[in-house]
């Protein structure tokens, strides 16, 4: 409580500063200030400064750094520690070349220390392009997730900021993209708060995070860049937010040429100012000082706005009384430093998700193969390694790569693309499956076979990304591209052992190697070093340790409309169809039991209830394990049950440990469309295991979660409790 309130003090000091610097502007510096090129002001000591950087997965689009997984990938490791980790080491990097550059006088775009990551939206479709941005379809996974990142990204010294994350995009936010300018997402109270709301409070409320950005599109009818609801009701006063609001680039521009729900620029400029949008990435802010000459933005609500903003870049440390800042020191040399590639290689190891291992054909020995082919167009594509918003590695590893790396000169490694990515044809002269006589002879003389399949960043991604071949981002099914099944079949066909290593961003539907192959990996996007680690991965060094973010549906044709936003039938916690690979799913070349477990008391209360378990590596290999924690509120029309609760462990041959996971009072609850969360009287179950307790995931890994009978005795509305 004593540092709670020393913070909320070093917080009010720097709030006066800026009150005071505010006080000393002219309205026209005053709205230069909310352009996220903002304009230096030399009589009171501002510099210019550009508010545009991004850090989904590593310090983005400003030189070297080190390019982690992809966001989607590292929510697979279901590490909450790790994603610490990694957004410390993001940060150190971001303040290493902040450093660097401010030296040399670079203050340009994607050179400061307002980083607008994460992106806590909620990956409802996996046609959705940008899911690969996100943590995944859950909320409780995205709101640990968005949590440490924030923590890791903007570190702990008392008095200042590493750098500035930002929550986005705010909020009811996934495509189509296409339509995403002029859409408006309509959505129930119920779903809101139980799925597109939470790892955004989480973030704003436990995480502390100092910006949030709106989204393109409206919601319930308001842009929301400029929605009264969602900016000043819910944001700033249930949640109490105290940072600044960023317009997605261009987003207000979209009031009145998309939504047109405004006349023109004037009147979308003060739509959003008076709704609590501070600082707009793009130009229409020009407006501004018109909007308050003619009275329809107040000189105060511009005063609020810009107070907000310098004391973001005080407690930066890039503007008013400074004194020794704890991260000025930080060397140059810790970008792509060894220490960075190797938190990096652990990373993409901790993510890796074995989907199937029939007859345990993995782990590969290499000293019983001596020849083993790699087909496929991901198993030599650098783009398939990083996903979008990425930085520049000084080394890229493919899978190919890895592979022939990690054998040497032991073991011949015969290679063939095998296919385009999405085209018919590799040779634009060529006939369709032009390479089917390469893939059989490679396949005629390897022992084993790797296909390396799936998609890039040119096929999924935001709209308007000049690489991506389907236009607007988004996905138009679920298939795996082009004739890469056709691959598959032909590697198949051949009779030699296959694997497939799956490289996406997204679920795909795989039902064909789900049936036919005996070994699959999912490695999503795993970084600038991910060839590395799958190799290892495949020839046993480590073991697989990561569990799905996201459901693998069977087809395209079981998912909703792609514009209904209601959560019927849609992710693990209300589909109605039976998953491919269900979320929270994963295998491990080891075994784990559990022992023991038990929770603290049958009733829900206020206390809340401990859950106790003791974890047992039985299996021949050194490995880690997430124990996984669902709640089911068993009546009517409620969600199955969701993740409530995790913990994973890193366990040594025959090692046992203890772990202990508390549910709050609020994880029985389940909001109402009166935008309260309600206990309600009656029965829930708790499940304790390694996966979900649908009969999927128990039939995928052969044992079921541990089950509690708990009871709620009166009926309550609850807060949204406390976790320790």
């Amino acid at each position: 409580m004593k540092e709670l309130n020393q913070n909320q003090e070093k917080l009010e000091e720097y709030r006066k500063q800026a009150e005071e610097l505010v006080a000393q502007m002219t309205l026209e510096e005053k709205c230069s200030q909310m352009l996220h090129t903002a304009a230096a002001i030399k009589r009171l000591g501002i510099p210019q400064y550009n508010w545009w950087n991004e850090a989904l997965h590593g310090v983005a689009r400003a030189g070297v750094a080190t390019v982690f997984p992809q966001a989607i990938t590292m929510a697979a490791s279901f590490d909450e520690d790790l994603m610490e980790e990694v957004a410390d080491a993001i940060a150190t990097e971001g303040r290493a070349k902040f450093l660097n550059q401010q030296q040399y006088q670079d203050c340009e775009i994607y050179k400061g220390l307002t980083f607008w990551s994460p992106n806590v939206n909620i990956f409802r479709d996996p046609r959705w392009g940008r899911g690969h941005e996100t943590f995944g379809e859950d909320p409780y996974l995205t709101s640990r997730m968005g949590v440490r990142f924030i923590k890791g990204l903007q570190g702990h010294d008392k008095d200042y900021l590493k750098a500035a994350a930002c929550a986005k995009h705010f909020a009811v936010h996934s495509g189509p993209e296409d339509l995403r300018h002029e859409f408006n997402a309509e959505v129930s109270n119920t779903d809101l708060y139980e799925t597109y709301l939470p790892a955004f409070r989480a973030c704003v409320v436990e995480g502390k995070v100092e910006a949030v950005m709106g989204a393109y599109n409206c919601t319930n009818g308001e842009p929301c860049c400029g929605n009264k609801r969602l900016l000043q009701e819910i944001l700033r006063k249930e949640w109490g937010f105290e940072g600044h609001v960023v317009s997605d680039c261009w987003a207000i521009r979209d009031f009145y040429q998309g939504h047109k729900v405004v006349e023109g620029p004037v009147e979308a400029v003060a739509m959003a100012v008076n709704h609590g949008c501070d600082l707009n990435c793009g130009s229409i802010f020009l407006y501004l000082q018109e909007a308050v000459e003619k009275g329809l933005v107040s000189e105060k609500q511009v005063d609020r706005a810009v107070t907000a903003l310098m004391t973001s870049r005080i407690k930066l440390g890039l503007i008013g009384k400074k004194e020794k800042h704890p991260y000025d020191s930080i060397s140059f040399l810790e970008v792509d430093s060894n220490v960075m590639q190797e938190l990096n290689r652990k990373t993409a190891l901790k993510s890796i998700v074995l989907l199937k291992n029939q007859g345990n054909l993995l782990p590969l020995d290499r000293k019983t193969i001596r020849t083993i082919g790699v087909i496929g167009p991901n198993s030599n594509n650098r783009k398939a390694l990083v996903g979008n918003y990425e930085g520049t590695a000084s080394r890229y590893i493919t899978v190919l790569e890895g592979i022939q790396e990690y054998l040497g000169d032991q073991v011949r490694v015969l290679f063939s693309e095998g296919c385009h990515l999405y085209k018919e044809r590799l040779n634009g002269r060529g006939v369709g499956s032009d390479r089917l006589a390469e893939i059989k002879g490679v396949c005629k003389y390897s022992d084993v076979v790797i296909c390396c399949m799936g998609l890039d960043a040119g096929l999924e991604g935001e709209q308007g990304d000049k690489s991506n071949q389907f236009a607007s981002g988004d996905k138009p099914d679920l298939k795996l591209p082009g004739v890469q099944e056709e691959v598959l079949r032909t590697a198949v066909e051949s009779g030699k052992p296959v694997v497939l290593v799956l490289l996406s961003g997204s679920a795909l539907a795989i039902s064909y190697a789900e049936e036919k192959i005996p070994a699959i990996l999912y490695g999503g996007y795993p970084g600038a070093q991910g060839g590395k680690a799958i190799a290892q991965i495949l020839f046993g060094e480590n073991c697989p340790e990561g569990k799905l973010p996201i459901t693998f549906y069977r087809t395209t044709e079981e998912l909703p409309e792609f514009t209904d936003y209601a959560m019927k039938n849609r992710t693990y916690r209300y589909m109605e169809s039976e998953a491919l690979y269900p979320f929270g799913y994963g295998l491990s070349y080891t075994k784990f039991a559990l022992h023991g477990t038990r929770i603290s008391c049958s009733e829900v209360t206020e206390k809340g209830i401990l859950v106790e378990t003791e974890v047992e590596n039985i299996g021949d290999y050194d490995g880690a394990e997430t124990v996984q924690v669902y709640v089911k509120v068993e009546q009517e029309q409620t969600p199955h049950a969701q993740l409530k609760g995790l913990c994973k462990v890193y366990l040594k041959r025959g090692e046992k440990r203890k772990v202990s996971i508390w549910l709050a009072e609020e994880d029985f609850g389940l909001y109402g469309e009166d935008c309260k969360k309600w206990v309600r009287k009656g029965n829930c179950k708790i499940y304790v295991g390694t996966s979900q307790p649908d009969l999927r995931s128990c039939s995928l890994r052969g044992q079921k979660p541990e089950e509690f009978l708990v009871q709620v005795l009166e009926s309550r509305v609850v807060g949204d409790g406390k976790r320790i």
